[in-house]
């Protein structure tokens, strides 16, 4: 399929994970697909010559989340490289599990810079690279909006305060027929949040469809607002958690 040719994508936190199948979906569609990593050197260059080798255009970028300055100078850097950004994915993102009294300032300031000022940093700076008709898609989280165990108050706050920020977004740019949504996962076996961890089976317990997803199945609805067919969505949530929230 070519849905996305002649697009240039960037995603951050797009070595391993979701991300990576975030990459590779876009990059399958026809984007030419940039992302950025913290330190998985390998595991990023491998994720770019297997898009290449399977006729995609990849870019890895190294670039830390929790500095502001590295967000907005990869973003520069892609939009310089390709003349502009069509879609940005903030797929970055980190998750802290602690007892509320247990977490320290430190702990707040890193998620708070991560998965959230990172997100205004990107959509701030991609937006003065993007033409009219362009995507913002930010993953969130279930937790968001349902939290099903203990201890992630500041991991909860901060995917949460995503939402406010898509709908915001959403308003702004809507005039330039660019869309602005979030995508919630739930739990998706990887090397993060693996389908055997000690936690699983209490997840899937939460569950409508008692299974771990995919990269993949976060990844096709991210490729499907990315495309012409989702061109008439924004401002909107989308839960992608095996009925977690149901």
């Amino acid at each position: 399929m070519t849905n996305l040719a002649n697009k240039t994508a960037f995603v951050t936190g797009g070595s391993r994970g979701i991300g990576a199948a975030i990459v590779v979906a876009l990059a399958r569609q026809g984007a030419t697909v940039a992302f950025t990593y913290q330190s998985a050197a390998d595991k990023a260059q491998a994720l770019v010559d297997a898009v290449i080798q399977n006729g995609g255009n990849a870019v890895a970028i190294k670039a830390d989340s929790a500095d502001p300055q590295a967000v907005v100078n990869a973003v520069n850097q892609v939009a310089q490289k390709f003349g502009k950004i069509d879609i940005l994915v903030n797929n970055a993102g980190v998750a802290y599990r602690k007892d509320i009294c247990d977490f320290t300032l430190q702990d707040f300031e890193h998620i708070i810079a991560v998965n959230v000022r990172a997100v205004f940093a990107a959509t701030q700076t991609a937006l003065l690279h993007m033409p009219n008709g362009g995507r913002i898609i930010t993953i969130g989280s279930c937790l968001a909006t349902r939290v099903t165990g203990t201890g992630w108050g500041l991991y909860s706050m901060s995917k949460a305060a995503l939402i406010g920020f898509t709908k915001a977004v959403a308003r702004d740019v809507g005039p330039k027929n660019i869309t602005v949504n979030i995508v919630h996962p739930g739990p998706v076996d990887t090397d993060m949040n693996p389908a055997t961890g000690d936690n699983a089976d209490r997840k899937r317990a939460n569950m409508a469809i008692p299974k771990y997803g995919e990269g993949k199945d976060i990844a096709g609805i991210v490729a499907h607002l990315a495309g012409p067919q989702g061109s008439y969505i924004t401002g909107a949530s989308f839960d992608v958690d095996g009925g977690t929230n149901a």
